[in-house]
């Protein structure tokens, strides 16, 4: 299996279950570049360099190199960042480390920006905020509004809290209907549409199943609520202001019943077109081994979809006929400057100079690719890559994803409650039971 597949999609399902959460912070330190000033040498080394956790003299958690300005990122987002950072360094005569980490890098962000030894920078998805917020972790951006004009307006909300922007958005993503267009010929209007038609394929041959969209034994919020959603649940109300509202608990009430109830004719006792059997694993897999006429899934599957040699095409998620429209989480990669940084001027400097071009923003499409925050850059990528604006489509009916701290208790049980209504369970009965776990969460000391 592709490592794709096997990475993204349970990196994506693990954010919602514990992005903050603060205990079993065992990370992976791949490497560390420095771009020394003046000669430009890198006294960091290399990616040959590599300090894999739990080998001789690594520690548990990762902790600051020994520069002036040090980085935290992922390694994909790290390609791009790694040669603009060093460029930046020797512009300003200064030391500038990039440092992919692996694993838990909002945790571990957290922590390490408490104890003095966190980076100055960090990439992370939006739904950061809250816990950054709570434990006094992030920077303001002084950013105009000139700067924000640039960028979409969710991405832009999906950063700012009470009339602050904390972080510059770059990249942006959120589920979508991948059809293969040799077993189903036009993309369906409903979810019902989606049903016949990809049963119809299934019957023809064509295909083994209607849809993978993955549930697992353990459930998947994540890729569940846009149909969710449609069916009018929701996980929270919402204020005057638009911000989630955690004391509008929607998981137990009536509506969310109702919508449960779409859910389960879905399921393993309805058309069976969702199965506990198609998970984060095998998803992506069933639609490139041409085994499904359907995947939802995120910008992350397009790489194994293009390598694969099924024909296809994307569109957003449908909804109920008759119902509301299909709202996926948006998800919002950003730049976030740390509280503690021992360079906050060139933190600031780097972060709303440097990376806020369409330049800067190019390359990181380029090497992490997702449809760029920045409007101009995405115009610009979608005429060469249509899927892009395909992609962004997507996002037209989204809401963005809870940060609240406490979520950590709310996604197992919303995605619990989803796996037992797949399998069979009564959904009135689960959602209240489901409800009854997630109000103990927002309220927990």
């Amino acid at each position: 299996m592709k490592s794709t597949r096997r990475q993204r999609v349970p990196e994506r399902r693990g954010a919602l279950r514990g992005r903050h959460g603060l205990a079993g912070a065992a990370t992976v330190v791949l490497f560390a570049l420095v771009a020394c000033s003046g000669g430009g040498s890198d006294a960091g080394g290399s990616p040959d360099a590599a300090t894999p956790a739990g080998s001789p003299g690594a520690s548990d958690a990762p902790s600051r190199q020994d520069a002036d300005l040090v980085i935290w990122t992922t390694e994909p987002a790290s390609r791009a960042v790694t040669p603009i950072a060093k460029k930046f360094g020797q512009e300003n005569g200064i030391s500038v480390a990039v440092q992919v980490i692996a694993s838990d890098l909002a945790a571990n962000a957290i922590t390490a920006n408490a104890a003095g030894n966190g980076p100055d920078i960090v990439t992370l998805p939006n739904d950061f905020l809250g816990g950054a917020l709570q434990n006094g972790a992030v920077a303001p951006l002084s950013l105009t509004a000139d700067d924000l004009s640039a960028y979409d307006e969710g991405a832009v909300t999906s950063v700012t809290r009470n009339d602050q922007v904390w972080a510059l958005p770059y990249g942006t993503e959120n589920l979508v209907l991948y059809r293969n267009t040799d077993a189903v010929a036009k993309a369906p209007s409903t979810v019902e549409d989606l049903v016949g038609t990809g049963q119809a394929a299934v019957g023809k041959g064509k295909v083994k199943r209607a849809l993978a969209l993955p549930v697992g034994q353990e459930g998947d919020a994540y890729h569940l609520y846009a149909f969710f959603s449609s069916a009018g649940g929701s996980l929270f109300g919402k204020k005057p202001d638009g911000q989630y509202d955690p004391e509008q608990v929607g998981i137990g009430d009536e509506a969310s019943v109702k919508a449960a109830q779409k859910i389960a004719a879905l399921g393993e006792k309805g058309s069976k077109v969702l199965s506990r059997s198609i998970d984060g694993t095998n998803a992506i897999a069933q639609f490139t081994e041409g085994k499904s006429a359907y995947l939802v899934s995120g910008p992350w599957a397009l790489a194994d979809i293009r390598k694969s040699e099924v024909s296809y095409d994307i569109t957003p998620i449908p909804g109920f006929q008759g119902e509301a429209p299909a709202a996926p989480f948006l998800g919002v990669q950003a730049f976030w400057t740390l509280s503690n940084a021992k360079n906050p001027a060139f933190a600031e400097e780097f972060v709303t100079k440097t990376m806020n071009t369409p330049e800067a923003m190019t390359a990181m499409y380029d090497e992490d690719p997702r449809p760029p925050a920045r409007t101009d850059v995405l115009k610009a990528v979608s005429a060469k890559d249509p899927d892009m604006a395909k992609l962004a489509a997507g996002a037209k009916n989204a809401s963005l994803l809870p940060d609240f701290p406490f979520m950590a208790g709310v996604w197992p049980a919303l995605s619990q409650a989803f796996a037992s209504i797949v399998g069979g369970e009564d959904p009135a009965a689960t959602m209240t039971s489901a409800g009854t776990a997630i109000r103990s969460a927002v309220t927990a000391p």
